[in-house]
């Protein structure tokens, strides 16, 4: 073998190899460029080099570019439909909630029998009425309906109405009237705040899964004979000594004890037509209030010429029954 003559110590057959070697790798990366692009695009030599190129450049880049292209098709097609993506991956967590909404049960739904609170009046009349008044008002305990009963439990599970009534009542001896009586004075309390009954009894089962709604407050009873009520008149006497609330409002249903709406509603009720006799009103001191404006609570007694009322609270509200 010959040295090659500017390069010693490089034979020529080897660089000959070499020379080979090299061309037929070229040809090899040329074809596969033509392969690369339709060949109504393969025009001229210029491009079918640059092909060549791109073609000897891709091992290194290859992965890159793939990475960038799926990365900006992505973007492309969110860009197009936002909203519709979005949706798709919160629809799950909507989808929950909403559901749960829907199924929630309240107190407004029925949940107890009208068998079962009139069962509950008993046991509470009984047991509890000492403290917080048949009415539920409130004395010694704290009033059980309107606006206390919703301050301490609306947006609660029913069970915390519940154990409270369980592990308090009655005061002097709480837990001891057993789970059925317990159920039984819910089911009244949730009647007297004005929710309505339902076909089946509640259970002890039921109650965490019952929500305390706002109440609803119970509609006055109609006024009649032997109902409690309240009015404002003006104090008088006839010719026989009996007094007299004359120029009085009508009538206002309410508990024996009274209440903070029914007293502001009769208070403010303008003069009327009706005459109610008094009954034990010398207790009162009348004679110093005689042509005064005057509120009267009591239990009205309806007889065929007269109405009368057994005063069980009296009030002077103006000195004078013009005002």
């Amino acid at each position: 073998m010959h040295e090659h003559p500017e390069q010693p110590g490089v034979h020529r057959d080897a660089d000959h190899r070499h020379r080979v070697r090299r061309t037929r790798a070229l040809v090899a990366v040329r074809h596969a460029g033509r392969k690369t692009f339709p060949q109504g695009h393969q025009t001229d030599g210029r491009r079918a080099v640059a092909t060549s190129q791109a073609a000897s450049t891709w091992p290194v880049m290859g992965s890159s570019i793939v990475r960038i292209a799926c990365v900006v098709a992505t973007a492309i097609v969110m860009a197009a439909s936002p909203l519709r993506f979005v949706a798709q991956a919160f629809r799950p967590a909507f989808g929950t909630v909403a559901a749960a909404q829907e199924t929630e049960k309240t107190v407004a739904d029925g949940v107890y029998t009208d068998a079962q609170a009139a069962r509950g009046a008993t046991v509470y009349e009984a047991s509890c009425a000492g403290c917080h008044r048949a009415d539920l008002g409130g004395a010694t305990g704290p009033a059980l309906r309107d606006q206390r009963f919703t301050r301490q439990f609306a947006g609660k599970e029913l069970k915390a109405l519940f154990t409270k009534a369980a592990t308090t009542m009655p005061r002097n001896a709480p837990g001891t009237l057993g789970d059925d009586a317990y159920l039984d004075i819910v089911a009244h309390l949730l009647k007297e705040n004005g929710f309505p009954s339902g076909p089946q009894e509640l259970s002890a089962d039921a109650l965490d899964g019952i929500r305390i709604v706002p109440g609803r407050p119970k509609p006055p009873p109609p006024v009649g004979d032997f109902s409690y009520v309240e009015v404002v008149g003006c104090l008088t006497a006839d010719s026989r000594g009996n007094w007299l609330l004359t120029r009085a409002s009508a009538p206002v249903a309410a508990s024996a004890a009274g209440s903070a709406s029914s007293t502001a509603s009769a208070t403010t009720a303008p003069p009327g037509i009706e005459t109610f006799h008094l009954l034990d009103a010398m207790a009162y001191a009348p004679e110093t209030h005689r042509g005064q404006k005057i509120f009267v609570r009591g239990l009205l007694i309806k007889l065929p010429d007269e109405q009368r009322i057994a005063i069980s609270a009296f009030e002077m509200l103006s000195p004078s029954c013009s005002e």
